[in-house]
């Protein structure tokens, strides 16, 4: 495997609750934390991780398709399993955009849709029974 499709990150406990630093090697640092001091839980970087690679991939493709961006919110809602372990069993992922005029709602379609069925390598490392719901909102 080329090194190039290798990542690799390092987590080491700060000796306090449940709160680890770490990252890359070089990398920027970042916390994750199950009591939510020092960074997100791990299921709330999960979360950001989803969001965060579809609003990557769905600005990419709107600024090659010429559509125009102000702003572009992603908001996440997952709801776990009652039980152990309690993974997501369904997200909801609303998209809030501004700039783009009515005529260019096929193209944001288009956009979300390329970045769920294709592009999103955080989504498709997922349990394919996941179930993702997306709502767009547009807005001048």
């Amino acid at each position: 495997m080329p090194d190039s499709d290798l990542r690799q990150v390092r987590l080491r406990w700060t000796g306090e609750g449940l709160a680890f630093r770490g990252g890359p090697d070089g990398g920027v640092e970042s916390g994750i934390d199950s009591d939510g001091v020092i960074g997100h839980s791990p299921m709330e970087a999960l979360l950001m991780a989803l969001a965060g690679c579809m609003a990557v991939d769905v600005l990419m493709i709107l600024e090659k398709s010429r559509v125009p961006i102000e702003e572009l919110e992603v908001e996440a809602v997952g709801r776990r399993a009652p039980t152990v372990p309690k993974r997501y069993v369904a997200v909801t992922l609303t998209y809030r955009l501004k700039g783009p005029s009515g005529a260019d709602r096929p193209k944001v379609d288009r956009a979300i849709d390329l970045s769920r069925d294709k592009y999103c390598s955080v989504l498709h490392t997922l349990d394919p029974e996941l179930d993702i719901d997306i709502e767009v909102e547009t807005g001048s």
